[in-house]
């Protein structure tokens, strides 16, 4: 009997490249970044530090949606529209069973910090918006909003907290224990992680060069993103568009730094090499693969020793954070849609601005889009903490 495999019916995507799908891959094929100063998060360093913001209001989102709160997390709000788009792709917005899996790492921070800002000031603080404070606290939210009757899990694992999402469920369908999953995540920019990234001297203060021998740092970036999944036995029975297989996935942890990788990327070795194995493919099968590819001197060295471990021949490799900055919790997701679109357009999308390969690497990435044959792409997010995934997509 054939294996049933995982299927793709529905994305949806809010990133700094735009709103939708549309405005997405528009911006990867003509290799058009959304990275720019910041002018919605009210910081210091807004002149001194760009990201990949999203240039709307929390006041302007909310009022797209059903929320009346302004204590709603700004990666909530921005949710919405991700997740409604994915749901609507799929054909189920008006479906309930639905189990959302749910990644973030900034929570409602964003709202949090403003209140104790406001404390610290001795202003009158309405307390009742710390209650969005914790990151389950968003997954709770959102279930509530739709109507979900599925089950509703956090997970934050840092920058691979997304990528997890869709591993779980992917394996939870398989397994009968979901019908019907939204997986995927979303982060805001906060002063915060702005500052926390910042303090930890990783952050570049031009656009960044990942995957470049003359990367000096990464970008960071605000997004949501969601993949509809469902068993292909189902997806069939109900007359669904397929839009690509999560072939496979993988995820380990080598516990090496709190938060950098080790010099030969053992954990992202294990975490392809589990991927490839639960695909049942070879290296030589893996048609492009999306990086995780902060841009910073050490993910980037040590991701790409850990792929010349795995791949004798090193196929076609870029990062789309140079298009978005690194969206945290959000990117494995985000990267997975990018991934699907790469399947379906026959597409490879850059390191933008690379010009230049990474000294004791043997391959090297390139600048722009371009059309090639694509069958399966692998896509990498490495968290800090040593957490590390890996996701297999497969055309349909």
């Amino acid at each position: 009997m054939a294996k049933n495999r995982v299927v793709i019916t529905g994305m949806g995507i809010y990133s700094p490249l735009g709103k939708g799908l549309v405005a997405n891959h528009t911006s990867l094929y003509e290799n058009r970044h959304g990275i720019s100063n910041i002018s919605i998060l009210q910081t210091r360093l807004s002149d001194i530090l760009p990201a990949g913001e999203i240039k709307c209001s929390n006041d302007e989102l909310r009022a797209g949606t059903r929320f009346t709160s302004k204590f709603i997390p700004r990666s909530v709000l921005l949710s919405t529209f991700a997740i409604e788009e994915a749901l609507d792709q799929a054909g189920l917005l008006a479906h309930k069973n639905i189990d959302l899996y749910y990644a973030t790492t900034v929570g409602g921070i964003d709202i949090s910090e403003n209140l104790v800002e406001s404390r610290l000031q001795r202003d009158e603080v309405d307390y009742a918006g710390f209650q969005y404070h914790d990151c389950g606290a968003s997954s709770s939210l959102l279930g509530d909003y739709y109507g979900f009757t599925g089950r509703r899990y956090a997970i934050s694992t840092a920058c691979s907290s997304s990528a997890n999402c869709i591993g779980k469920a992917a394996q939870d369908i398989l397994t009968g224990k979901s019908m019907y999953a939204l997986a995927g995540g979303a982060d805001a920019l906060c002063r915060f992680t702005l500052n926390g990234f910042n303090s930890l001297m990783i952050l570049d203060k031009d656009l960044s060069n990942p995957m470049d021998n003359r990367r000096r740092g990464l970008n960071l970036g605000e997004a949501a993103a969601f993949l509809t999944l469902e068993s292909e036995t189902n997806a069939i029975e109900r007359g669904a568009t397929i839009l690509g297989y999560v072939s496979g996935y993988g995820n380990t942890n080598d516990s090496h730094h709190q938060t950098a990788s080790s010099e030969v990327g053992i954990g992202a070795q294990l975490a392809m090499r589990a991927a490839l194995k639960d695909a049942g493919l070879q290296p030589k099968d893996i048609s492009y693969i999306n990086a995780h590819g902060t841009g910073t001197i050490n993910n980037d060295l040590s991701e790409g020793n850990a792929v010349q471990e795995v791949f004798e021949k090193v196929p076609p490799i870029a990062s789309t954070k140079s298009y978005t900055g690194h969206t945290l919790a959000a990117s494995g997701s985000v990267e997975a849609i990018f991934s699907v679109l790469s399947l379906q357009y026959n597409e490879v999308y850059p390191s933008l601005r690379f010009g230049e390969a990474i000294e004791g690497h043997r391959f090297a990435s390139f600048s722009e889009c371009y059309s090639t044959e694509v069958q399966h792409v692998l896509s990498n997010a490495l968290g800090f903490g040593g957490n590390c995934s890996s996701l297999i997509f497969s055309k349909a």
